[in-house]
């Protein structure tokens, strides 16, 4: 929420640095901060104690009547709170509203020195919150105009005798953008509506243009997330609540893309939680999976040695039993020997029979016995 602060920052970590410097040095520097601020600083050598500061704002409407400088409530506000160390330089540097010469050499404190700078820091707020009353001034007694803080988004005021309205068209590029702010500007819208905020302007959100823009050009009316609308009473611009009131309401549709962001951001981190969460578990159950799976392999591979060894066992006592049966069957194919017939044989060999050939068998003839 720093960025949003009415505070510049930039402008208050340079005079700091300027402020703490052991050796005065010369400095020229412009920077440039959101809603096209511009600031000049400017510091030499022969003059060291003295800053001189320029400041530029936007125009908040180009449908005013231009003017030259700032309005004399803005000069007569600068005064008031810058009067202890700071001059308002006229005419001011070409191409600025308001250029300041600082001397910080009258406050001896650091504390007064640290809070002089902060209320510095504050003039660009300061600025823009008389630029808004001099619209409002312009109007009258009642009348709607169209104001442009930064190039990218514009808003209306309409101002009635009762009250002023600050009526702010939203466009999102993105569809979850959107879904995000009709979200957000609801809750806005309900919250308004409690007793515990009844001091703050009551918000309201509509999807189509209210009332107070009939006869305003259909292009800048043209939006896909509806109207925000603000009532501001007179309470609400009361003294120092002024300026506050006008940096919020410039400020307004930036904070919304700022919520967005963040919104998004967090829902994208505890997103990447939860699956870093799913994937812890499933990395747990891989490893589990992993161990069980190790422990059954374990377990089937002492099963399976056993079974090994079981069937060696067994397939050795089949061997033995086929060899024996074999051995069996070799003894029932061998000739049966009689011990009475192996004498015969013998004397069989001894009387030798004649052998006849061919020619012989066939000239020999049997002879019939009678």
């Amino acid at each position: 929420m720093a960025f949003f602060s009415s505070g510049s920052r930039a402008l208050v970590e340079i005079l700091t640095r300027l402020q703490s410097a052991e050796r005065p040095m010369p400095v020229d520097h412009t920077l440039f901060e959101f809603g096209s601020i511009r600031y000049h600083l400017q510091v030499s050598m022969t003059d060291s104690e003295n800053v001189y500061l320029s400041i530029s704002t936007p125009s908040l409407s180009y449908e005013a009547s231009p003017s030259r400088g700032l309005p004399e409530i803005t000069l007569q506000e600068t005064r008031k709170l810058c009067h202890k160390f700071a001059e308002i330089i006229e005419p001011p540097k070409e191409g600025y509203a308001l250029t300041l010469k600082l001397n910080f050499s009258g406050l001896t404190r650091q504390k007064d020195r640290i809070k002089a700078i902060n209320q510095i820091s504050l003039l660009q707020s300061v600025i823009l919150s008389s630029q808004l009353k001099d619209v409002l001034g312009s109007l009258g007694s009642s009348g709607t105009m169209k104001l442009v803080y930064n190039q990218r988004d514009h808003f209306f005021v309409s101002k009635t005798p009762v009250k002023i309205n600050a009526i702010f068209p939203m466009r999102f590029k993105d569809d979850t953008d959107l879904a995000i702010a009709s979200s957000f500007f609801q809750e806005v819208q309900e919250l308004g509506s409690t007793s515990s905020f009844s001091g703050a302007p009551r918000c309201s959100w509509s999807p189509i243009p209210p009332p107070e823009l009939r006869g305003e050009y259909v292009h800048h009316l043209t939006t896909n997330g509806g109207f925000v609308s603000f009532d501001i009473l007179a309470r609400h611009v009361k003294g120092r609540k002024a300026a506050r009131t006008a940096w919020i309401l410039l400020n307004f549709q930036s904070y919304v893309k700022y919520h967005i962001k963040c919104t998004r951001s967090y829902i994208q981190s505890r997103m990447r939680k939860r699956l870093e969460i799913m994937t812890e578990v499933i990395d747990d159950a891989k490893v589990r999976g992993n161990d069980e799976n190790r422990k059954k392999l374990q377990v089937s591979s002492k099963r399976s040695k056993r079974r090994a060894i079981k069937f060696a066992r067994a397939k050795k006592k089949i061997q033995k039993s086929f060899k024996a049966v074999v051995d069996k069957m070799k003894r029932l194919r061998l000739r049966i020997r009689v011990k009475g017939l192996d004498r015969f044989r013998r004397h069989c060999q001894c009387f030798s029979l004649p052998k006849l050939t061919m020619a012989q068998r066939k000239g020999h003839k049997y002879q019939k016995l009678e």
